[in-house]
């Protein structure tokens, strides 16, 4: 079969279209190998840079806000009546009766119990005996003294009818002489009569005092005594009753820790609670503040005595209360949050991010940031806290006045109601 021939004009016609054919083809590759750089180049610019982006840390802000401050100082104690009497026993003997039991109300005065009387009473009748058995001495002294006197009063008769010559001088001194013994044991006589009505006076009193009577108006919070008990009072008085003279009118003796004593005045508020009524804050105020230091367990307090109204007896002796003692009062002022004053940024303040102006700036890689250095310590009237400003973080220097331990008062400084301020930082974005 024969394939016709092309002529050699065409021939180089058809050459010339396939070379400009490859050309536009290489110069297509060439622009979509350069697009396609480009486009590998921005992707990657733009996770660079959102990846420096999502770096940044993020922070959580509460606004300053104006409130109330009250600053409070707590402690820790028991209820106790404000008179409290342990009645107890000065003699020896066997109880014979009681009379009152606990909660029992009683009268100042009232028999609360009553020893055997037996001895007591047999004491007494002795004591009155030997009293009588004295007074019939005196009268004996008295008759030997008159007996006397009247004998040396016929001798210095005699002598004076006799001009001295009878009774002799010896007779005369010898009567003289009994008169003073005489005299001597009339006194003596007496002073018998005295001894023995002085016993009989110790004995009725104690005879009386076998009768325990109530030293107050209160009532018995406890009774540690029962009939037929032998009280041995040697040494020291036996506790037989506890009394409270008014429990309408409570104590609450309270520790103060040495930390907080400054605050604490008397004439101060405060409320407790107690564990028997959880949903009840009982109202007190501080009548003495102790100088005397207590130590337990290696901690310091100060002991305070609360005033407590105690009107429907719903609090008892013995309960413990933690009490709230109101110190300090502030209202209508500046507060920021305590962890705003402890709050440190983790970067150097006043650095801000730089980008350059092209991607192959952001491109190139940056020196590293310098290590932040930690802000100067701050008196602590003169602090300062952080605001957000353009995602950074800024110093803001403040005046502290008091604090509760979560809130502080702002005195001064350029910080304004309303701000953000921050409290924490939170780390970079996920």
């Amino acid at each position: 079969m024969n394939t016709p021939r092309t002529p050699p004009g065409d021939k180089a016609a058809e050459l010339e279209r396939l070379l400009a054919g490859g050309g536009r083809l290489a110069r297509w590759r060439r622009w979509a190998a350069a697009a396609a750089a480009l486009f590998l180049l921005a992707g990657l610019g733009y996770l660079l840079l959102r990846g420096e982006r999502d770096a940044a840390p993020r922070y959580r802000t509460e606004p300053a806000a104006v409130g109330d401050l009250v600053v409070r100082v707590s402690a820790t104690g028991n209820l106790q009546p404000i008179n409290q009497v342990d009645v107890g026993s000065e003699l020896s003997g066997i109880v014979d009766t009681v009379y009152v039991d606990d909660n029992d109300r009683v009268q100042r005065g009232q028999v609360l119990a009553r020893l055997d009387l037996a001895k007591l009473r047999d004491a007494v009748a002795r004591s009155r005996a030997v009293l009588a058995a004295a007074e019939a001495q005196v009268l004996q002294a008295q008759a030997t003294a008159a007996e006397a006197r009247a004998a040396l009063a016929r001798f210095r008769q005699a002598a004076e009818l006799s001009g001295g010559k009878v009774p002799s001088k010896t007779e005369l001194d010898a009567a003289e002489a009994s008169l003073k013994r005489a005299e001597a044991s009339e006194a003596s006589a007496r002073a018998s009569v005295i001894q023995a009505r002085a016993t009989l006076q110790s004995d009725e009193t104690n005879l009386a005092k076998a009768h325990i009577r109530s030293p107050i108006d209160g009532v018995v919070l406890a009774r540690k005594v029962e009939p037929g008990q032998t009280v041995a009072a040697t040494f020291q008085a036996p506790v037989l009753f506890t009394l409270a003279e008014d429990l309408a009118q409570m104590e609450l003796r309270v520790d103060v820790d040495e930390a907080d004593v400054g605050r604490v005045e008397v004439a101060q508020q405060a409320e407790f609670g107690v564990d028997a009524w959880p949903a009840r804050r009982y109202a007190a105020v501080i009548t003495r503040v102790g100088y005397g230091a207590q130590v337990k367990d290696g901690v310091v307090s100060y002991p305070a005595v609360l005033r407590v109204d105690n009107a429907d007896l719903s609090l008892r002796p013995g309960m413990t209360a933690t009490a709230e003692i109101t110190t300090l009062t502030r209202e209508g002022v500046l507060l920021v949050p305590n962890a705003a004053l402890r709050f440190i940024p983790p970067t150097a303040p006043g650095v801000q991010k730089q980008r350059g102006g092209s991607l192959l700036d952001a491109l190139m890689p940056r020196p590293p940031r310098p290590a932040p250095r930690p802000p100067e310590p701050a008196r602590e009237a003169e602090r300062r806290v952080w605001v957000l400003r353009d995602g950074e973080p800024v110093p803001v220097p403040v005046q502290t006045g008091a604090s509760d331990g979560r809130m502080t008062e702002i005195v001064g400084g350029e910080l304004r109601a309303g701000m953000e301020i921050i409290t924490e930082a939170l780390g970079t974005r996920p």
